[in-house]
């Protein structure tokens, strides 16, 4: 006889069970989600949340201005001044060269009344190759025929303009037949003609689309200044809100890692009713994180979906706020997915480390719902000391200045101080024996529980943290600003910059009558200020430099620092020159008879030794200085360039106004400071002032209560999930008699241990870091924010307190056992 196998015996307890055992499991965690997704509303509630304003933030990043309002679709934008028959030429020579071109005349004569900048007469075609992005027509017609003339709304408003009229300017009558903007830049101020209406062009400007090779190799005018579009910063922006994302994704996920957690509490006796049938320990994990992905992806879809309606309704109230229009679609798609794939797997993170856990658990030990045994603390110490550490040692070695070192000392400091979160759920054990019973059954049951309760005081933690950063950072920059001696100005000066970008911005040329109107406001100001002197501000430019439609750059002084493509100047180094006018010379009571004739520049300051003339055209300037005594404020006049210095060295650089240094009686208050900014950038002028430490101190306390809202949140929910996950105790407390009272105080002691341990947490670390990044200067902390720290570190545990003492106590209706699920 003989005898054959068809199936091999099944035995139980071995092997994975394969796809088959893999889809059942998977079946039954989605099961479990749709019968108990009102329990995981908050993760959903978060990461929903955090998608939606990381969409939000993508399309704002994405419609972030760009240089495509001067560049349209082209990359090159080459400028002639030349005129006539030369022009003619000069345009032939493009043409042949690069083919397609868009030419636009500019005629910057026109003074615009009230203001320090021109209006752009503007010959362009409105369907040009590359140009017809820069135009949109919003009323009537484009204009056609040699008395025809668009102007945008600003232009149709100063000089009472409507589609229809007429307009005389400068004897030359035209009619308005439309009214237009510029959509890539509403801001911009022009009027439209049709191309070759302009006889006499101030400048020209000319598209192109080519490379860099071919524009280098192709025959060009020689006095063709050229400009090319530089990467978009839109991509830049996005990023950026994409790097926010995580660090707010990171925030949720410490959340969900409590969820979960709890959640894996709940379902213990399931879980071990599934491993006692013969379930893998991977399986078990596959439950959770099953699980964590279906929740990541409900809550990241529905996000994204919120994210992108709410994009659509908001957007046309950004257009002004941003200064041109806005595709309602024109999101980057692709860092939307990436944001939704985060999400996802943030969820799935969560659950990764509360499925281990459970996972682990014996059988028995599932089955009668005891809690896994909490893991040593000092493990977790250690490398959080170890990360903390590299985190503070990068941010001294960044100086401030390197990206890759403050980037990888924030991401360490950070992820130093969540691992020192189990550090602080111990100590809260340790100390329990000195408390009262109530508050010591709370805290010993947090230190229990340390899984659920490190993740929230982490959340917590990195909460304070951020606020402390802050709000630290905002007193050290007013303590500066407020230094006696030092800053930009003293405190009862300030400065109108013809410029709107201050120092660094291209100055217009004015013409005599707009220099006295623009004169007329400045004395009105400083009359409502009560100034008692009005200083004229007297710049140097390089007549033989390049111009743009704002006007010419200035002299400046700048350090140079080689990069990948050449040189650049820094913002922050920058020193701004004037020139040594009578009027300054007598302010600062300099006598013009003591000024040596070889002299190139008067200062206060000991060397200029390592800055270039920016902007003269000058290489290897070695100026001869004349110490004299000027303000050490680092906007005022404090280096003079005389008239020697300004012809010599084969240099030719010719004055230009730059603004009015006003002086009033008294320090200036935070009102009269922004009512004259109001009324400068009407005029199309720039206030430069001394901080009041104002700006910084609100910016301190909106993110000081925005750290304590998040934390009081994370303490709600954190409180809510352990008060439900042991609502059996509460019941054997309220069978045994225990009062009101006691229930109140275990809920409070809970919420203000946590609260109180995630302060000092979150502030020790954000001081040390800020002790690393201030570490030439750390006297600048020796003004701390009293108020913001003592909101952090006292009042948030104060409320934490009375909050759960508030809303607990009350009686468990019913004291059966709860079925098992």
């Amino acid at each position: 006889m003989s005898l054959a196998v068809q199936d091999r015996p099944l035995v139980l307890g071995t092997g994975h069970g394969g796809t088959p055992a893999r889809r059942a499991v998977a079946r039954w965690a989605w099961r479990l989600f749709r019968r108990e997704w009102r329990q995981q509303v908050i993760v959903l509630s978060l990461l929903l949340a955090a998608v939606a304003a990381t969409t939000v933030g993508l399309g704002v990043g994405a419609s972030a201005p760009s240089e495509a309002s001067v560049f349209g679709t082209a990359n090159y934008v080459g400028t002639l001044h030349s005129t006539g028959a030369q022009l003619d030429a000069d345009l032939a020579t493009l043409r042949a060269s690069f083919e397609t071109i868009d030419v636009i005349a500019h005629d910057d004569t026109i003074p615009m009344p009230g203001s320090a900048n021109n209006v752009d007469l503007r010959a362009q075609d409105p369907t040009g190759p590359y140009g017809r992005a820069m135009l949109r027509l919003n009323d009537g017609r484009w204009p056609q025929g040699p008395d025809e003339i668009a102007v945008t709304e600003r232009v149709a408003t100063a000089f009472r303009l409507h589609a229809g009229g007429t307009w005389d300017q400068s004897g030359t009558r035209r009619t308005v037949v439309g009214l237009v903007e510029n959509p890539l830049n509403l801001h911009d101020t022009f009027a439209l003609v049709a191309p070759g209406q302009i006889a006499a062009p101030e400048h020209v400007d000319v598209l192109l689309r080519t490379t860099r090779a071919t524009l280098v190799s192709k025959a060009r005018p020689q006095d063709m200044s050229t400009q090319e579009r530089q990467a978009t910063g839109t991509d830049a922006a996005s990023v950026m809100v994409l790097v926010l994302a995580t660090i707010g994704l990171v925030f949720v996920g410490l959340l969900a890692v409590a969820g979960f957690t709890v959640m894996a509490q709940r379902r213990l006796r399931a879980l071990g009713m599934l491993g006692a049938v013969g379930a893998s320990h991977r399986h078990i994990r596959l439950v959770l994180l099953v699980h964590g992905a279906v929740i990541g992806a409900a809550g990241a879809t529905a996000g994204a979906i919120v994210g992108v309606a709410a994009w659509i309704a908001l957007s046309p109230q950004l257009e002004p706020l941003l200064g041109h229009r806005i595709d309602r679609f024109d999101l980057p798609w692709a860092l939307l997915l990436v944001a939704i794939g985060l999400a996802t797997v943030t969820a799935i993170l969560a659950a990764w480390w509360p499925a281990r856990a459970a996972a682990r658990i014996p059988v028995v030990a599932a089955l009668s719902a005891r809690p896994a045994p909490p893991r040593p603390a000092h493990r977790f110490a250690a490398l959080g000391v170890v990360l903390l550490a590299a985190g503070l040692t990068a941010l001294v070695l960044a100086q401030q200045t390197k990206p890759p070192y403050i980037i990888g000392g924030v991401l360490a400091t950070a992820i130093g101080l969540l691992l020192l979160a189990p550090v602080g759920v111990a100590a809260l054990g340790r100390l329990a024996r000195h408390a009262p019973l109530a508050p010591r059954l709370a805290m010993r049951d947090l230190a229990r529980y340390r899984a659920r309760s490190s993740a929230a005081l982490a959340a917590i933690g990195l909460a304070v943290g951020i606020a402390a950063v802050v709000a630290l950072a905002a007193a050290v920059s007013a303590a500066k600003a407020t230094a006696p001696g030092g800053g930009n100005l003293p405190a009862d000066q300030i400065i109108i910059w013809l410029q709107p970008e201050g120092t660094d911005g291209p100055v217009p040329t004015l013409s005599a009558s707009q220099a006295d109107a623009l004169r007329r406001q400045v004395d009105a100001l400083a009359a409502d200020l009560r100034a008692t002197s009005v200083l004229p501000l007297t710049g140097a430019v390089n007549p033989a430099g390049p111009t743009s439609r704002e006007g010419r750059p200035p002299v400046i002084l700048g350090k140079p620092h080689t990069v990948d493509d050449g040189i650049e100047y820094r913002g922050n180094e920058m020193i701004p020159v004037f020139v040594a006018t009578p009027e300054i010379l007598a302010h600062y009571g300099i006598d013009p008879a003591s000024i040596n004739a070889d002299t190139d520049v008067l200062t206060s300051r000991p060397s200029l030794a390592g800055y270039d003339l920016v902007s003269s055209g000058a290489r290897d300037w070695q100026p001869t200085l004349q110490r004299v005594t000027l303000p050490p404020y680092s906007s005022l006049p404090n280096v003079l360039i005389t008239t020697h210095g300004m012809t010599g060295n084969r240099m030719r650089l010719t004055t230009i106004p730059v603004g009015w240094l006003v002086t009033a009686p008294q320090a200036l208050t935070p009102a009269q400071v922004d009512e004259a900014q109001q009324t400068a950038a009407a005029a199309g002028l720039s206030v430069e002032s001394r901080p009041t430490g104002v700006d910084q101190a609100r910016l301190a306390d909106n993110f000081t209560a925005a750290g304590i809202a998040m934390a009081l949140g994370v303490l709600a929910m954190t409180v809510g999930l352990i008060r439900s996950e042991s609502a059996r105790d509460l019941r054997t407390l309220t069978a045994a008699g225990a009062r009101r009272r006691t229930r109140r105080a275990l809920t409070a002691a809970t919420a203000g241990s946590l609260a109180l341990c995630g302060a000092v947490i979150g502030t020790g670390c954000a001081y040390l870091a800020l002790l690393a990044w201030y570490h030439r200067e750390a006297h600048w902390l020796a003004h701390p924010p009293v108020l913001n720290l003592a909101a952090i570190l006292v009042g948030l545990p104060i409320v934490a307190y009375f909050a759960g003492w508030l809303l607990a106590g009350r009686e468990a209706r019913t004291f059966a056992r709860q079925p098992l699920d």
